[in-house]
């Protein structure tokens, strides 16, 4: 059964940086597109950043281009997403997700990324004073 966790969420103080994590079970991660999404209270989901399966080749959503990094372990089957310099607007449930297609490129197109099978339950990332 694949399992997606993630952690590392909490609260932040504007300006300030949290690293969220998304550890694999059941599958293995290395190879396999991953992505991170995020989803405010009465707002739709949207992909933030992507790491692909072929390369390891990211991708970020333009409200995030320069702040946040995603990286991956394969050591530890894990996905980080790094965000820096945290924005009230960056608060929202952030979600992993990754594509079950060996080697797959990222796809982003209309805000959000594209054939991803298995889903994590989020982590809650506050940003606030």
């Amino acid at each position: 059964q694949v399992q997606l966790v993630e952690s590392g969420g909490g609260l932040v103080q504007p300006g300030g940086s949290v690293r969220v994590s998304c550890v694999a079970s059941g599958f293995t991660l290395e190879h396999y597109a991953v992505a991170w999404f995020r989803q405010a209270p009465g707002k739709e989901r949207v992909g933030v950043s992507c790491i692909s399966g072929s390369d390891s080749s990211t991708h970020y959503a333009d409200s995030v281009q320069g702040r946040f990094i995603i990286s991956r372990n394969n050591a530890k089957n894990t996905v980080y997403l790094q965000m820096n310099n945290l924005e009230p607007e960056d608060s929202a449930v952030y979600y992993c997700a990754t594509s079950s297609s060996w080697g797959e490129a990222c796809t982003y197109y209309t805000g959000t990324y594209y054939s991803m099978d298995y889903w994590g339950k989020g982590t809650l990332v506050t940003v606030s004073s």
